[in-house]
């Protein structure tokens, strides 16, 4: 498929006709069994599922739908990719500009001029109504043992600035609380966090449409890190290569996808609040119960043979993992015209994307490096950055070691490594002291090398060390003790002697999982540390109030006090899927392979 599929519906079939369709017609529980089940065909790099009779519900479920490259290119086609480059390099093809070189791009400005959207009276997503709305036979999915409740993982949160009329269309948890009123969780630097502030500050409600499934590149267009004034919906008409129709209502002042399968019509009312979650999340672990908006649904609409979405996330890497890292690839080209200082950027998935990024940037001028790093770490979702690598040298920044390797071998971590505290941070890492709180750090590999890395430890460690693991050159992980037994050790194994030709030393509760692999490594270490408070090296003086440190630089990250659990599938039920995993898929059916889903592909 060249171009991205219309609708849900469309892209089942052509999974199906692909034979990358599952359909399950055993009797599944969306309580916690329907997750497990997906999480082990995901870790088995298996096919999209479509459960057709969840239990306690009225409608088919349909999971894993991008869990593998290969449907995420089907789902959006190859010209999304191609129209974005062209975009992106218009400044340039149309310099200087003339006749020529604007008839040139004659192709170009008609695929553009057909972005926008259009309103149907009539559409497949309004084919039925129903008042009251029953939001409890949805087959919302619960997916771990901790999990407040169940709620909807796809769900695409429409809102308009009260004012200005301004559209965002993020994708928001929406847990059900009963059939008419669900949580929302609108994180205050989102976009639909900022609706709501506007709305609450005029002592209004807001009016929200949540909807589910339609054009799967409607989906892509609310994960993408937008600035807060481009309508996500504007991206998804491109992505489409169509004017997205939208349908209008009576029930709400808001336009619903015309081609949704789902779509809850309601407002949040100002200032209510309700205890939402604990949540298993992408980071790979809980995020805890917190107050937050309260949805009333009027009306919900469905299409006929309305089919329900959702998805699984956890430990990467999950299906969440290969829409990001298209995502990337797909935005790259706007990144660098927006921001001409940087030559490539990538976010690392394994890390949950916002605990650490690394960037090839133009370095001109001595310190320019840091200039483009601060332009990064301001703009939009990209501020929500933990740790941020930079270099000036082409590296390919998907292969982290090669990318470590380069840092290390050219940091001066007295003037090159540089903190930020007191800082927000995502409502999901709770690595800060409070929620939405934390700090940054950014670390630049800049110029020639300046050091040899050691692969082997020389001398016997006298800090007490108890497992030592080489992750890559420069780079040893370290298993000490707990941070309840020793919290403050960071400084004194930093001093060690035996450790004094390492730049870089991560301090784990188990080395051999962290050392293992990148994933781990990623994993383990950036989505459990604070860099202002868990950074530390064997020696740091203040020069010109800036914090120079001498290396080895440990980077603590240890489990500690507040960090919320990790996530694993309770033993009950992984015991239930493993008995009917032959009634979910059945001789003379496609086999289907049962993967380990509490490795969660962390290797």
């Amino acid at each position: 498929m060249s171009s991205p599929a219309p609708d849900l519906a469309s892209f089942l079939r052509e999974l199906e006709r692909a034979g990358d369709l599952v359909e399950v017609e055993a009797e599944v529980d969306p309580d916690l069994e329907l997750a497990e089940i997906h999480r082990r065909v995901v870790a088995a790099g298996g096919p999209a599922l479509l459960f057709r009779n969840p239990k306690g519900a009225d409608f088919p479920v349909a999971t894993n739908l991008f869990g593998t490259v290969e449907r995420v290119e089907r789902a959006f086609g190859r010209r999304p990719a191609e129209l974005i480059e062209r975009v992106a390099r218009l400044p340039e093809d149309l310099f200087p500009p003339t006749l020529g070189r604007l008839w040139e791009q004659r192709d170009l400005f008609l695929q553009l001029a057909k972005v926008g959207t259009k309103r149907l009276g009539g559409a497949p997503v309004l084919e039925n109504v129903q008042e009251p709305p029953r939001l409890t036979r949805l087959p919302a999915t619960k997916s771990w043992p901790r999990d407040g409740g169940p709620f909807l993982t796809l769900p695409l949160v429409y809102t308009e600035h009260p004012e200005s009329g301004t559209s965002n269309l993020g994708m928001y948890r929406v847990q059900i609380y009963d059939d008419a009123t669900t949580g929302l969780h609108i994180q205050i630097v989102r976009g639909g966090g900022f609706h709501l502030a506007a709305a609450e500050e005029r002592d209004r409600p807001l009016p929200v449409a949540i909807q589910l499934g339609g054009p799967p590149a409607v989906l892509l267009a609310a994960l993408s890190p937008l600035p807060e004034n481009v309508p996500e919906i504007l991206l998804a008409s491109l992505l489409l290569g169509k004017r997205l129709p939208l349908a209008a209502t009576p029930k709400s002042p808001l336009p619903l996808l015309a081609d949704a399968e789902i779509a809850l019509v309601g407002e949040v009312p100002p200032r209510e609040r309700r205890p939402e979650g604990p949540f298993g999340d992408h980071y790979g672990y809980y995020s805890e119960q917190h107050d937050y908006p309260v949805f009333r649904c009027k009306t919900l609409f469905h299409r006929k043979d309305a089919v329900f979405p959702a998805t699984v996330v956890g430990k990467p890497r999950q299906e969440d993992f290969y829409l990001g890292d298209y995502l990337q690839e797909l935005l790259g080209p706007l990144l660098k015209l927006a921001m001409p200082g940087v030559r490539a950027f990538w976010s690392y998935g394994e890390t949950g994307y916002h605990s650490l990024a690394a960037a090839v940037v133009h370095e001109r001028y001595p310190r320019e490096a840091m200039a483009t790093a601060f332009r990064i770490l301001g703009e939009g979702q990209l501020s929500l950055t933990k740790f941020l690598l930079v270099i000036n040298e082409p590296v390919d920044l998907r292969d982290f070691r090669a990318v470590l390797t380069h840092v290390l071998e050219r940091a001066d971590f007295r003037t090159d490594l540089f903190l930020f505290a007191n800082l927000s941070m995502d409502t999901l890492d709770y690595a800060g002291p409070k929620i939405n709180e934390g700090g940054k750090g950014v670390l630049l590999g800049i110029g020639e090398p300046r050091r040899r890395l050691p692969e082997e430890l020389a001398g016997e460690p006298a800090s007490g060390v108890e497992v030592l693991r080489v992750f890559s050159p420069g780079c040893l992980v370290v298993q000490g003790p707990s941070y309840a037994a020793e919290p403050d050790c960071g400084p004194r194994i930093a001093a060690d002697p035996a450790f004094a030709d390492w730049p870089l030393l991560v301090l784990t509760d188990d080395a051999e999982r962290a050392a293992r692999s990148p994933i781990n490594f990623l994993w383990t270490t950036f989505t459990r540390f604070n860099p202002p408070a868990d950074v530390h090296a064997a020696k740091v003086e203040l020069v010109h109030h800036h914090p120079a440190f001498t290396p080895p630089i440990l980077i603590d990250a240890r489990m500690k006090p507040g960090y919320p659990e990790e996530l694993f599938c309770d033993p009950d039920t992984a015991a239930t899927v493993e008995r009917r995993w032959r009634e979910y898929f059945p001789a003379g059916g496609r086999e289907v392979e049962m993967g380990d889903s509490d490795r969660a592909h962390l290797d």
